[in-house]
């Protein structure tokens, strides 16, 4: 069944919100009440939106409810380059309705949430790890649409890559993996410094992948015709 730019964009918003709510609204209220789950909380929360978005609405959309996956479906031919523009304007607009809600509903605690690196090590070590992370989580999303077509353990999966690149690698670069999660508590919150780090390093890691896999989805549609 093809679905329409609207239906897209409406589920990409919905599942962009629920995505930021649970990741950065976990962060919010964990030092809201002095800290006490630290960061496998932080972890849990992204992954249980994703299991959410990815079987509510992955049939419809390929659940991006990320600017950096939607350039790796782009590049993998799953959608047009004018379907860029609704995916991306449903993911901004989601993520920020997100942070409100935290803000108005949560707190204002830890910059609503917003990615920070942490710059006790070297940018030449931070850049590569957030590449690594997104690179990861592409390759996982790739991996779970070239063999099950995000159906069975897909959504753990991918929920999963997320939880764990958190678990690991946050406290070096933050992890953020998606640019519309670490721009919607940046605005709203005022500390935007970071952000050129997540509106590059995740493009990149997701950009690697999507050329690596790029080939593979081309054989799969060949012999699909």
């Amino acid at each position: 069944m093809t679905y329409s730019n609207l239906q897209i964009f409406i589920v990409e918003l919905v599942g962009t919100f629920i995505l930021v709510m649970f990741a950065t609204g976990s962060i919010v209220y964990d030092v809201k009440i002095g800290g006490p789950y630290g960061v496998w909380f932080a972890a849990v929360a992204p992954f249980i939106a994703l299991i959410i978005g990815v079987y509510s609405f992955g049939k419809i959309s390929l659940a991006h409810f990320n600017p950096a996956v939607t350039i790796g479906y782009y590049i993998t031919g799953h959608i047009s380059k004018t379907q860029i523009i609704w995916y991306f304007t449903a993911e901004i607009i989601g993520a920020i309705l997100g942070s409100m809600f935290v803000m108005n509903f949560i707190g204002k605690e830890a910059d609503l949430g917003a990615n920070a690196p942490n710059y006790n090590y070297s940018i030449l070590l931070i850049f590569p790890v957030e590449v690594l992370a997104s690179a990861l989580l592409m390759a996982v999303i790739f991996t779970v649409v070239y063999t099950k077509g995000l159906r069975g353990f897909s959504g753990i999966a991918i929920g999963g890559i997320v939880g764990l690149d958190i678990f690991f690698l946050s406290f070096i670069s933050g992890a953020s993996m998606n640019p519309a999660r670490a721009l919607a508590p940046a605005l709203l919150s005022g500390i935007l410094e970071n952000l050129w780090l997540y509106w590059s390093a995740p493009f990149v890691g997701t950009m690697i992948v999507a050329f690596l896999f790029r080939k593979k989805f081309e054989i799969q549609r060949k012999h699909e015709l």
